[in-house]
């Protein structure tokens, strides 16, 4: 029994450590990985993939308009109360007069209500119709398949905001990581001081302020810290939403900051090699034209001929017996085949003001392609002097901070050596941790302003 009992335990024991394994499972990605990753899993990208889809649909639903459309028809009908047509009673035979129930000294010249429906009467059959002409179908089709080209544009430019997302959040992670890790050299070397300061104090090298000020520095570096993990915590969070990645998961980041900031500061990327007609937002507005161009053709196809065959055929059955299916009771066909041909003449202006609204409507979307190309090479022009200044920016910020963390390095020997007050080196560690603080803001703003580049060039 007691065998039994440590195999179950050891069983469990596995099994516990197999799921505990599997759900702290890591998962790492690069840049481009959590791009391709955000494309494949990303809950807007899969509703423009849906919208893809629904094009396709569409256009097939425009084509079966005119493809033969074939119903099927029954009827079953009891007349409870039948309509009746007056009839002169000098047209009926006096014979029958009592049958329908016309009294005999009723006037010759007078009307009697006579029904000609009999009780019970029934059909079934069905029709064929086909379209033969008509020029707003042409145009539907054309219009359907340039639905299908704007939805795949508009996956294709979801695909390209979301991947810019995914690297503005990818950004945020490193440089909230490479903050903490400046952040805990600095409480290294508080906490240092903070024990020298403790050592000279019990030997009477110092004042007991100067121990506080150091313990207040590396609270403060703490505190830092603190704050540089919730700024990673955040930062990954919103890199998991944007992906796709379920918020609970643990990631990892392969890419460093360097591999993104270097080649900027290098200027490898002077020639951007911009080109407005490659755009997507232009490429979009261009088949926005094409679908004012489709509608105004629609309005000037309201001016043609329609043309529609048709066949159809029916059997019917009349009779005063409820059960008009037995053999006794006769079934009459009818079929009919035919053209129906329809010409529009006259609308009293309604066509042609329909015209013209379609016409200006797409003179409307021509300038919006003329304003576009302007506008997208004034948003490459901007993002190229952004990323510029910020270039600038940053290089001027990496000087500040080296220059600032030379300054701390000799105060901090200063103030080992007792030349200086504890006051004047906290003010120093402040005036470093201000240089930390601006270096991340410049390094943010030029992946930002690279990011935005990339939005102005179409990436």
């Amino acid at each position: 029994m007691k065998t039994k009992m440590k195999l179950f335990l050891s069983f469990l024991l596995v099994a516990l450590t197999t799921i505990t394994t599997i759900a702290q499972e890591v998962q790492e990605f690069s840049l481009k990985d959590a791009q391709e990753y955000a494309v494949q899993n990303s809950y807007v990208v899969q509703n423009s993939g849906l919208d893809v889809d629904i094009a396709r649909k569409k256009i097939w639903e425009t084509i079966t308009m005119g493809l033969p459309q074939i119903n099927g028809n029954a009827e079953y009908v009891k007349n409870i109360d039948a309509a009746k047509s007056p009839l002169p009673v000098a047209i009926i035979p006096k014979e029958f007069w009592p049958n329908l129930g016309i009294p005999d000294d009723t006037p010759v010249d007078a009307t009697f209500p006579v029904s000609f429906a009999q009780k019970y009467n029934s059909s079934w059959g069905f029709s064929i119709d086909q379209l033969i002409f008509d020029g707003s179908y042409i145009v539907g089709v054309g219009s359907a398949k340039i639905y299908l080209q704007l939805a795949t544009q508009g996956k294709e430019k979801t695909e390209i905001e979301i991947k810019h997302g995914v690297a503005q959040a990818y950004y945020m992670v490193l440089v909230a990581q490479e903050n903490l890790t400046v952040m805990k050299e600095n409480l290294g070397n508080s906490e240092k001081l903070l024990s020298d300061s403790k050592a000279l104090y019990e030997n009477g090298f110092v004042e007991e302020q100067d121990v506080d000020q150091m313990q207040l520095l590396t609270k403060k570096a703490e505190n830092e810290i603190l704050k540089a993990k919730r700024e990673i915590r955040v930062a990954k969070m919103v890199l998991k939403y944007t992906m796709g990645v379920n918020v609970e998961s643990e990631i990892e980041l392969t890419d460093n900051l360097s591999q993104f900031i270097d080649p900027l500061l290098n200027n490898v990327e002077s020639d951007y090699g911009f080109d407005h007609i490659s755009h997507i937002d232009y490429r979009m507005l261009e088949t926005q034209s094409l679908v004012s161009e489709k509608l105004l053709k629609l309005e000037k196809s309201a001016y043609l001929p329609k043309v529609n065959g048709f066949y159809s055929w029916n059997k019917m059955a009349f009779g005063d017996n409820s059960n008009l299916f037995k053999s006794s009771v006769p079934w009459f066909k009818s079929s009919m085949l035919g053209v129906n041909i329809e010409v529009p003449i006259f609308s009293a202006g309604q066509r042609i003001s329909k015209v013209n609204q379609a016409k200006m409507e797409y003179e409307k979307s021509i300038n919006d392609q003329k304003q576009a190309v302007q506008g997208l090479q004034k948003d490459y022009l901007s993002a190229v002097a952004d990323i510029e200044s910020a270039v600038d920016q940053l290089k001027n910020d990496i000087d500040n901070k080296k220059l600032a963390s030379k300054i701390y390095d000799k105060t901090t020997i200063k103030y080992n050596n007792g030349l200086i007050s504890s006051t004047e080196l906290s003010q120093t560690e402040t005036q470093y941790i201000q240089s930390q603080g601006a270096w991340v803001g410049s390094v943010l703003q030029l992946l930002n302003a690279k990011i935005n580049l990339d939005k102005a060039i179409g990436k």
